[in-house]
Order: structure tokens, then C-alpha cells, then sequence
């Protein structure tokens, strides 16, 4: 019995291209296809022409596995970043890529989900798949140090971006916590409001400065830190946030100590408290104001419109990459290291009004 597939008297074969084919068919070395290929500044912009549009038409594949015993180099960039569903973590990554294609490198993209034993697996992977460089939103402040510092040893440079309050020493690139949960804060206090509840992630690398801007802003308006009006959330457990902020809003309430404004430290937490408080019947802004980091593209959308602190996301993304790609290139030793702190904008909606 025949068995025949659909289309199969119509397959096409394709003839893949050598280096060498091309460089035999256009009447020039190896070395100037290869170099027109990989865009060098040494080859004519009308010879780079001719040999791309040659390798395109004829569906030339470049061989990355010679290319890789030759030079070392395997041209792809690792990232680990804890949630790529976080709207934050997306927008950086569009960055990210963005840079990537600038430079021709390949990306691979994995998940911590704030675990530091799959950050760990992430990085093991990753550094077995003979990546190049490594971007990483790190899980908390000294997280797998031994293996990142293990990379750097091995000459695979690694860039902190966004949780950048790590122990490792190489270029960090973010945003000033500090300063930036000091003016939510203050927005806040001068819409009237002292009894403000903070929500935080537990031991997340941002976490820490953005509860001492908060800490510092209460102190300047003469408001004691009450340790009621705290919470930290395990974002190792994401399920479980939601769950953790009803039960403080419902303890808080029991006790006659409901809060008149929250602050989410964190994308998730802010528009997730948004949501529970509807769904608790409690008026935003009447009862409670809210504002937090959140970089969500549709803030006006939401009932009421939310007041947040916008981060430059896509800039972290590129920034960061450029300072891996950086270290990469640099035919010395680096170890002059910046920590970049980018500007964020605070944007004040109904969620926080008088």
C-alpha cells in the first residue's frame, strides 16, 4: 500500500548556498562574502548589496555552528526575568529585543517565576547552551551570586536590569526607588491622606528602597510608620497575593484601622489592588486612594482611571542590553561598572484625587 502525502509530487527542492558558492558565483573571496554578509564597515556599501540581495534570493542559511568554533562566539544573549506575563517585564524585554536586532544577536528568554532554586536551573541552561552575555532581573539581593559570579570568571559577562540592589559587581541599570516611592508618597499626603497602607513583594529586589522613599517621606510629613499599615507579599507564591491583600484589608477593617490610601510597590500589586477593593465595595478615592508603579498601557481604562509611577521600560530593555553588548565587544578586562538610574514620571489619575 502507497501511502502519499498532500503536495507530495509538488515539493521543490531548495539548493542551499555555500559560502563558497556564493563567493564562486559573484567572483569574490570568502572573506569579503563573509564579511558583506556579517555588514562589515570594511566592504563597499554596492558590494554588500550584491552579496546580500545573492544570499537571499538563493535562501542562504549561515552555518552558527562553524561560526561558533571559529570565533568563540554563538551570538545569542541570555535573559531571565521572573514573569514575562508582568506587563513591566514585557515592555523591557520589547527593549531588549530591540537592541538585539540592532546588534544581530539571538535571545533566549527564561523564567524564574521569584525562585531561586529555577533561577538557578535558568542559569545552569543557559550557560550550557554557550550564550554569550546574560541579562537578568535577579530574584532577591544575593540570589545565586556563586553561579553569576561563576559566569563573569568564565567570560560570560552578566548586566543587572531593573532589581538591581544585587551583591554582584557589573553594571546595573534601573530606576531610583527611592525617589521615586518618595513622590507617590507625598502625592498621596497632599491629597490628604496619612493613614497609607504599603504593599510590597517580599524580598524582591526593589523592594527595600522603595519601602525606605516610603519610610522617608512619612518622616519628612511628621506621620509615624505603623507597622499595621504594611504588608509583604511572597512572590514566589503568585497565586497567593491576591488573597494576602483581601486578608489585611479585612483584618484592618475588623480592627477600626482601615487605611484612607494604599500604595503597590510592585505592577501587580497596584492593579491588583485596585480590582479588590471593587470587589470589597470600598470607593476609590472616597474611601481609599490608590497609587503604585504600573506600566499597563490602558490605566484611563480602568474604574476609576489609576494614578501611577511609570517606569522607562523599553529603555531599561535597550540600555541594559547595550551595556552587555559592551562588556562583549571590549577586547580588556571590564570592571569599572555603572549603576544607571533611569527617571521615572509620576501621573496622577481619579484613583488619587482629593
Amino acid at each position: 500500500m502507497e501511502i502519499k502525502f498532500p503536495f507530495q509530487d509538488e515539493l521543490i527542492m531548495i539548493e542551499r548556498k555555500t559560502l563558497k558558492d556564493i563567493a564562486k558565483d559573484l567572483k569574490l573571496s570568502v572573506s569579503t562574502v563573509s564579511k558583506s554578509l556579517s555588514d562589515s564597515y570594511e566592504i563597499s556599501e554596492s558590494t554588500k548589496k550584491l552579496v546580500q540581495d545573492y544570499a537571499e534570493k538563493h535562501h542562504y542559511v549561515p552555518n552558527k555552528v562553524a561560526r561558533t568554533l571559529k570565533t568563540g562566539k554563538t551570538n545569542t544573549i541570555g535573559v531571565i526575568v521572573f514573569n514575562i506575563s508582568n506587563t513591566f517585564i514585557s515592555q523591557v524585554l520589547d527593549g531588549i529585543h530591540n537592541g538585539s536586532q540592532a546588534e544581530k544577536y539571538d535571545i533566549i528568554i527564561m523564567q524564574s517565576r521569584d525562585d531561586i532554586k529555577l533561577e538557578k536551573h535558568a542559569i545552569d541552561v543557559l550557560r550550557m547552551r554557550g550564550i554569550d552575555g546574560l541579562l537578568i532581573s535577579p530574584v532577591a539581593f544575593n540570589s545565586n551570586i556563586e553561579q553569576l559570579e561563576a559566569l563573569q570568571n568564565s567570560g560570560i559577562p552578566v548586566v543587572l536590569f531593573d532589581r538591581v540592589n544585587h551583591e554582584i559587581k557589573t553594571h546595573k541599570v534601573g530606576i531610583d526607588n527611592k525617589v521615586s516611592a518618595y513622590e507617590a508618597t507625598e502625592h498621596l499626603i497632599n491629597s490628604g491622606r496619612s493613614k497609607i497602607l504599603h504593599i510590597t513583594g517580599k524580598n524582591i529586589g526593589v523592594a527595600a528602597d522603595r519601602l525606605l522613599g516610603f519610610k522617608k517621606c512619612l518622616l519628612d510629613h511628621q506621620i509615624p510608620f505603623d507597622t499595621n499599615l504594611y504588608l509583604e507579599c511572597d512572590y514566589s507564591k503568585h497565586d497567593e497575593i491576591e488573597n494576602s491583600i483581601v486578608k489585611k484589608l479585612n483584618f484592618l477593617k475588623s480592627q477600626g484601622k482601615m487605611p484612607n490610601a494604599i500604595f503597590g510597590a510592585t505592577d501587580d500589586i497596584t492593579t491588583l489592588t485596585l480590582g479588590i477593593l471593587a470587589e470589597l465595595n470600598i470607593k476609590v478615592p472616597d474611601e481609599v486612594c490608590v497609587i503604585g508603579f504600573s506600566n499597563i498601557r490602558i490605566p484611563n481604562s480602568l474604574n476609576p482611571s489609576l494614578s501611577t509611577v511609570v517606569q522607562p521600560t523599553e529603555e531599561i530593555g535597550m540600555v541594559a542590553f547595550n551595556k552587555l553588548v559592551e562588556i562583549i565587544k571590549s577586547k580588556y578586562p571590564i570592571d569599572d561598572f555603572e549603576t544607571i538610574e533611569l527617571n521615572t514620571k509620576l501621573i496622577p489619575r481619579k484613583s488619587s484625587m482629593p
